[in-house]
Protein backbone atom coordinates (compact mmCIF):
# COMPACT_ATOMS: atom_id res chain seq x y z
CA UNK A 1 0.00 0.00 0.00
CA UNK A 2 2.79 2.44 0.90
CA UNK A 3 5.73 2.87 -1.45
CA UNK A 4 8.97 1.52 -0.01
CA UNK A 5 12.58 1.28 -1.07
CA UNK A 6 13.56 -2.37 -1.19
CA UNK A 7 16.32 -2.61 -3.79
CA UNK A 8 18.98 -0.76 -5.75
CA UNK A 9 16.48 -0.58 -8.61
CA UNK A 10 14.15 1.40 -6.38
CA UNK A 11 17.02 3.70 -5.43
CA UNK A 12 17.99 4.18 -9.07
CA UNK A 13 14.42 5.09 -9.96
CA UNK A 14 14.34 7.69 -7.22
CA UNK A 15 17.76 9.08 -8.12
CA UNK A 16 16.81 9.49 -11.78
CA UNK A 17 13.63 11.32 -10.80
CA UNK A 18 15.46 13.61 -8.37
CA UNK A 19 18.20 14.54 -10.82
CA UNK A 20 15.56 15.61 -13.32
CA UNK A 21 14.05 17.92 -10.68
CA UNK A 22 17.29 18.98 -8.96
CA UNK A 23 20.33 18.53 -11.26
CA UNK A 24 22.80 19.25 -8.46
CA UNK A 25 22.12 15.80 -7.05
CA UNK A 26 24.05 14.47 -10.06
CA UNK A 27 27.22 15.81 -8.44
CA UNK A 28 26.74 13.38 -5.56
CA UNK A 29 26.22 10.41 -7.86
CA UNK A 30 29.33 11.35 -9.85
CA UNK A 31 31.43 11.12 -6.69
CA UNK A 32 29.79 8.43 -4.57
CA UNK A 33 27.71 6.37 -6.98
CA UNK A 34 24.33 5.03 -5.97
CA UNK A 35 23.69 5.62 -2.25
CA UNK A 36 23.28 2.65 0.10
CA UNK A 37 19.85 1.26 0.97
CA UNK A 38 20.25 2.16 4.65
CA UNK A 39 17.59 -0.37 5.63
CA UNK A 40 17.54 -1.55 9.22
CA UNK A 41 15.67 -4.12 11.27
CA UNK A 42 12.34 -2.87 12.57
CA UNK A 43 10.17 -3.80 15.49
CA UNK A 44 11.04 -2.96 19.07
CA UNK A 45 14.78 -3.72 18.63
CA UNK A 46 14.96 -1.39 15.64
CA UNK A 47 13.27 1.43 17.51
CA UNK A 48 15.46 0.92 20.58
CA UNK A 49 18.59 1.05 18.44
CA UNK A 50 17.58 4.40 16.94
CA UNK A 51 17.00 5.73 20.45
CA UNK A 52 20.46 4.49 21.43
CA UNK A 53 21.99 6.39 18.49
CA UNK A 54 20.43 9.75 19.39
CA UNK A 55 22.93 12.59 19.83
CA UNK A 56 26.07 10.43 19.98
CA UNK A 57 28.62 9.28 17.42
CA UNK A 58 27.90 6.19 15.38
CA UNK A 59 30.98 4.50 16.83
CA UNK A 60 29.85 5.10 20.41
CA UNK A 61 26.30 4.06 19.57
CA UNK A 62 27.47 0.80 18.01
CA UNK A 63 29.55 -0.11 21.05
CA UNK A 64 26.64 0.60 23.40
CA UNK A 65 24.20 -1.29 21.20
CA UNK A 66 26.40 -4.37 21.11
CA UNK A 67 26.34 -4.46 24.90
CA UNK A 68 22.58 -3.94 24.97
CA UNK A 69 21.90 -6.64 22.38
CA UNK A 70 24.07 -9.08 24.33
CA UNK A 71 22.79 -8.32 27.82
CA UNK A 72 19.10 -7.73 27.05
CA UNK A 73 18.50 -10.52 24.52
CA UNK A 74 15.93 -11.22 23.16
CA UNK A 75 15.15 -7.49 23.43
CA UNK A 76 11.47 -8.04 24.17
CA UNK A 77 9.47 -6.05 26.76
CA UNK A 78 9.99 -8.50 29.66
CA UNK A 79 13.77 -8.60 29.14
CA UNK A 80 13.91 -4.79 29.32
CA UNK A 81 11.46 -4.34 32.19
CA UNK A 82 13.42 -6.82 34.33
CA UNK A 83 16.41 -4.45 34.31
CA UNK A 84 16.63 -1.46 36.59
CA UNK A 85 17.56 1.96 35.25
CA UNK A 86 20.97 1.65 36.92
CA UNK A 87 21.63 -1.54 34.94
CA UNK A 88 20.64 0.07 31.63
CA UNK A 89 22.85 3.07 32.37
CA UNK A 90 25.80 0.79 33.07
CA UNK A 91 25.37 -0.50 29.54
CA UNK A 92 25.92 3.04 28.29
CA UNK A 93 22.46 4.59 28.09
CA UNK A 94 21.80 8.03 29.52
CA UNK A 95 19.16 8.37 32.20
CA UNK A 96 16.70 9.80 29.68
CA UNK A 97 17.28 6.96 27.21
CA UNK A 98 16.95 4.40 29.98
CA UNK A 99 13.57 5.86 30.92
CA UNK A 100 12.51 5.77 27.27
CA UNK A 101 13.52 2.09 27.02
CA UNK A 102 11.32 1.30 30.02
CA UNK A 103 8.41 3.43 28.79
CA UNK A 104 8.41 1.75 25.38
CA UNK A 105 8.71 -1.71 26.86
CA UNK A 106 5.84 -0.99 29.25
CA UNK A 107 3.64 0.40 26.45
CA UNK A 108 4.38 -2.65 24.28
CA UNK A 109 3.87 -5.08 27.18
CA UNK A 110 0.52 -3.59 28.11
CA UNK A 111 -0.71 -3.54 24.53
CA UNK A 112 -0.97 0.24 24.51
CA UNK A 113 1.48 0.37 21.61
CA UNK A 114 2.29 -2.17 18.90
CA UNK A 115 5.47 -1.37 17.00
CA UNK A 116 4.98 -4.41 14.76
CA UNK A 117 1.77 -2.95 13.30
CA UNK A 118 3.27 0.38 12.26
CA UNK A 119 3.81 -0.77 8.68
CA UNK A 120 0.04 -0.77 8.20
CA UNK A 121 -0.15 2.99 8.68
CA UNK A 122 0.79 6.03 6.63
CA UNK A 123 4.02 7.90 7.30
CA UNK A 124 2.12 10.69 9.04
CA UNK A 125 0.20 8.25 11.23
CA UNK A 126 3.37 6.38 12.20
CA UNK A 127 5.15 9.60 13.16
CA UNK A 128 2.15 10.77 15.22
CA UNK A 129 1.99 7.46 17.09
CA UNK A 130 5.71 7.43 17.80
CA UNK A 131 6.06 11.02 19.01
CA UNK A 132 3.13 10.43 21.37
CA UNK A 133 5.35 8.01 23.30
CA UNK A 134 7.62 9.25 26.12
CA UNK A 135 11.11 10.14 24.91
CA UNK A 136 10.37 9.83 21.19
CA UNK A 137 10.93 12.97 19.12
CA UNK A 138 10.50 13.78 15.43
CA UNK A 139 14.04 12.72 14.49
CA UNK A 140 13.61 9.23 15.96
CA UNK A 141 10.21 8.84 14.29
CA UNK A 142 11.48 10.03 10.91
CA UNK A 143 14.50 7.73 11.00
CA UNK A 144 12.29 4.75 11.90
CA UNK A 145 10.00 5.50 8.96
CA UNK A 146 12.97 5.87 6.60
CA UNK A 147 15.29 3.07 7.75
CA UNK A 148 13.05 0.47 9.38
CA UNK A 149 9.86 0.83 7.34
CA UNK A 150 11.78 1.79 4.22
CA UNK A 151 9.26 4.40 3.13
CA UNK A 152 10.17 6.30 -0.03
CA UNK A 153 9.16 9.78 1.12
CA UNK A 154 10.45 10.05 4.70
CA UNK A 155 12.32 13.25 5.41
CA UNK A 156 14.25 13.66 8.72
CA UNK A 157 14.47 17.44 8.44
CA UNK A 158 16.02 17.78 11.89
CA UNK A 159 19.04 15.62 11.10
CA UNK A 160 22.16 17.74 11.54
CA UNK A 161 24.19 15.87 8.94
CA UNK A 162 21.47 16.39 6.34
CA UNK A 163 21.33 20.07 7.19
CA UNK A 164 25.09 20.51 6.90
CA UNK A 165 25.17 18.54 3.66
CA UNK A 166 22.35 20.59 2.12
CA UNK A 167 24.15 23.82 3.01
CA UNK A 168 27.29 22.58 1.26
CA UNK A 169 25.70 21.03 -1.83
CA UNK A 170 23.34 23.93 -2.51
CA UNK A 171 25.68 26.74 -1.49
CA UNK A 172 23.53 28.06 1.36
CA UNK A 173 24.91 30.82 3.58
CA UNK A 174 24.20 28.87 6.77
CA UNK A 175 23.02 25.48 7.87
CA UNK A 176 19.23 25.34 7.33
CA UNK A 177 16.96 24.59 10.26
CA UNK A 178 14.20 21.97 10.23
CA UNK A 179 11.59 24.35 8.86
CA UNK A 180 13.85 25.44 6.01
CA UNK A 181 14.72 21.82 5.25
CA UNK A 182 11.05 20.92 4.99
CA UNK A 183 10.51 23.73 2.51
CA UNK A 184 13.62 22.81 0.56
CA UNK A 185 12.42 19.25 0.06
CA UNK A 186 8.84 19.96 -0.99
CA UNK A 187 9.76 19.63 -4.66
CA UNK A 188 11.42 16.27 -4.00
CA UNK A 189 8.23 14.42 -3.10
CA UNK A 190 7.62 11.48 -3.44
CA UNK A 191 11.32 10.57 -3.23
CA UNK A 192 12.55 12.53 -0.22
CA UNK A 193 14.02 9.40 1.36
CA UNK A 194 16.31 9.02 -1.64
CA UNK A 195 17.22 12.71 -1.38
CA UNK A 196 18.16 12.07 2.25
CA UNK A 197 20.36 9.15 1.23
CA UNK A 198 22.10 11.30 -1.36
CA UNK A 199 22.73 14.08 1.13
CA UNK A 200 24.09 11.64 3.72
CA UNK A 201 26.41 10.22 1.06
CA UNK A 202 27.54 13.76 0.20
CA UNK A 203 28.14 14.53 3.88
CA UNK A 204 30.38 11.50 4.27
CA UNK A 205 32.20 12.22 1.02
CA UNK A 206 33.15 15.81 1.80
CA UNK A 207 34.37 14.78 5.26
CA UNK A 208 36.41 11.86 4.00
CA UNK A 209 34.28 9.29 5.84
CA UNK A 210 33.53 5.83 4.50
CA UNK A 211 30.09 5.44 3.02
CA UNK A 212 27.41 3.73 5.09
CA UNK A 213 26.18 0.29 4.12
Amino acid sequence: MYKTIESEADLAEGVDWLIRHEPRFAQVIDVTGLPPLRRAAGGLPGLLRIITEQMISLQAADAIWQRIARELAPLDPPSILRRRHATLMKLGLSGAKSRTFHALAQAAHSGEFSVDSLDRHSDEEVIAMLVALPGIGPWTADIYVLSCLGRADAWPSGDLALQASAADLFGLEKRPDSRTMRGLAEDWRPWRSVAARLLWAHYRSVRGLPQAV
